[in-house]
Formats: structure tokens, sequence, C-alpha cells
């Protein structure tokens, strides 16, 4: 018997006309796709309603950028609310440290994405290449530690080793140089900040890159060693391009966060006499914002950052797609 057959759907083989819905129908394909995933939309559901939650329901304060806002007011309200547009938007570009703090937040950001994000990369194409397993673990345990050591701890770290009296000037003392007090030169700042943070994140950073390399076919490494590939051309020819992929992403995130320096840290290790190199975006929201009680600036502040950022987020991933086959979207 020959059946009708349409671009969607078939007639059953008996020919009575009724409609089979199969899984090349769009509705068929949704329907199975959630069937067959249900258990990892379950696993993911947590994680969804806490970003929900905590990250966009609070978004509606945005609002109050553009008022005068002060604790216990109203954001909706006819009599209450005081309306200001752009005031505190203009306030903040007029402002002395409007320089200072956009010129610190970016180049505290660029210093450490120029000599620290390659670290990661490097130690994990490196520790991918040991093949004593014991050893391996302890240097891969031992680079993860710092990631778990509070900020709190690690500022105290930094700051006894940059006294006058500290390990760092110890040393210059014992070959003869003169003690310097490094944590009131606002010039060794940028370098303090750079350092800490990379020994802080490498070893942690670098656990997606093996997780990429480590999929990676053994044979393609057993085949380039037969046509005479040594280690180094093994790295640049199959380990590098392998987590290729894994780089751009992060690349991406990190322009995408040009405008946000670790605040926290910088404000338990910067003082008033570092201001010049120290203060960023981020210490100025918690010094005027918060402390301050200038909560409508604030978050004017923070709004104003989030567009920059987003801009570049948007600027780095039209450019990775551009010129390679990978972009977030």
């Amino acid at each position: 018997m020959k059946l009708r057959k349409g671009p969607k759907n078939y007639r059953n083989r008996y020919g009575k006309g009724k409609i089979m819905k199969t899984n090349s129908q769009p509705g068929g394909r949704r329907s199975f796709h959630l069937r067959e995933n249900a258990q990892l939309y379950l696993i993911m559901l947590p994680v969804l309603l806490h970003i929900f939650i905590f990250s966009y329901i609070p978004m509606y304060g945005i609002i109050i950028a553009f008022q005068d806002y002060f604790p216990g007011k109203p954001f909706f309200s006819f009599t209450d609310t005081n309306w200001v547009g752009f005031k505190h938007f203009i306030e903040f570009f007029n402002g002395p440290y409007f320089g200072r703090l956009m010129r610190n937040t970016f180049s505290l950001s660029f210093y450490f994405l120029v000599f620290g994000f390659w670290v990661p990369i490097l130690f994990a194409v490196l520790l991918n290449e040991l093949k004593n397993g014991i050893f391996k673990k302890y240097v891969q345990t031992a680079s993860y530690l710092p990631h778990f050591i509070s900020n709190v701890v690690v500022a105290g770290m930094v700051l006894s080793f940059i006294n006058t009296d500290g390990i760092i000037n110890t040393i210059v003392k014992m070959f003869g140089g003169t003690p310097v007090a490094i944590n009131t030169e606002a010039g060794y700042f940028p370098a303090i900040y750079t350092i800490t943070s990379i020994w802080k994140s490498f070893g942690w950073s670098s656990i997606l890159y093996l997780a990429a390399m480590s999929s990676v076919d053994p044979h393609l490494y057993e085949a380039a060693k037969m046509d005479g590939a040594n280690r180094f051309k093994q790295i640049l020819h199959i380990s590098l391009p392998s987590i290729r992929p894994t780089i751009l992403f992060l690349l991406i995130f990190a322009i995408g966060s040009l405008f946000s320096a670790n605040s926290e840290f910088i404000l338990l290790i910067y003082n008033p006499m570092v201001y010049e190199t120290a203060d960023v975006i981020g210490t100025y929201l918690y010094r005027d914002g918060l402390l301050g009680g200038q909560f409508s600036l604030g978050t004017a502040v923070g709004l104003f950052i989030s567009v920059i950022n987003f801009a570049l987020l948007y600027f780095a991933n039209t450019l990775s797609r551009k010129y390679s086959d990978y972009a977030l979207w």
C-alpha cells in the first residue's frame, strides 16, 4: 500500500488518514529532548533557582540609581519617591576621583590579564607532561591550596612580608640594601596586587585546561612520536590546540571584567598613602556608597561599570566569533 508522505508527518499503514506525530516534528523533538535530559535539568534546577533568587530578583533595585533614595523609603511611590534622572551619574563623572578610579581599576585588571592569564596555561601544559603520578598529584594539590585560603589571611601575610621589618626588607638588608616601607609606596602596589593575585589563582584556574587536555586521544601523541615530533612539538601541535576553545572562552570573560578588580582584597591591603595607584571603583563604592550612605550614587556607579563590562564582553565575543570558530553566543 502506498503511503502519503508529508514533510513532517506520515499516514498509518492502514491508510485511514490518522496523523502520527514523530520526533521529527518540532513539538516531538522538544518533548523527546526534555524526557531524555530530565535528570540533567533536575540537577541544574537548584543552581538556576539560586541565580534567579539572588541575582535576578534583586535587579529591580537598580532603579534607585535614578532616585534620591534613603533607607526606609519605598522604591515606587507617587509621593515619597524623588526621581532625579541621571544626576548621580553626572556627579560621578564630574567628581574629582573619576579619572583616578577608572585608571586604577583598568590598569590593575589589565596587569593581571597580561601577566597572569598565561600562567595557568603554562602550568597546566607542564603538569600534563609529568609522568610521575605521585609527584604530579602533589604539585596539583599544592597549587590548588592558595585558592582556598581566605583573602583576610593572604592580606595579613602580604602586609607582614612588605613591612619595614618584614621578610622582604630583611633579605634586602642581608645584601647590603636599604629597607623600604613598601606598604606606603604607591608605586609598588600594582606589582604587589598582581603577584599575589597570580599566586592565589593560577593553580585553581589550571583545572579547566588540565581537564581539556585529559580528553585528548593518546594515539595522537603516539602518532606524533612515530613521525619524529619531540615533546615541544607535541605540546605545540596537540596539547595547545586541544585547549584553544577553553583559552578563548576564558579570555572573553577576562576582557569582560577589565573594570572589576578584586576590591575585597584591595580593601584589606591598601591604605590612604597608596590611594594614587590602589583606589579602584570597588573601594570607592565601599567608602562613599556603603559607609557614606550614598546608596543611589553607589548604585549608579555600579550600573555604569556593569554596562562597560558588558560592552567589553560583547566586543571580545564579536572578535572571537569573527576570527575564530568559538564564541559565547
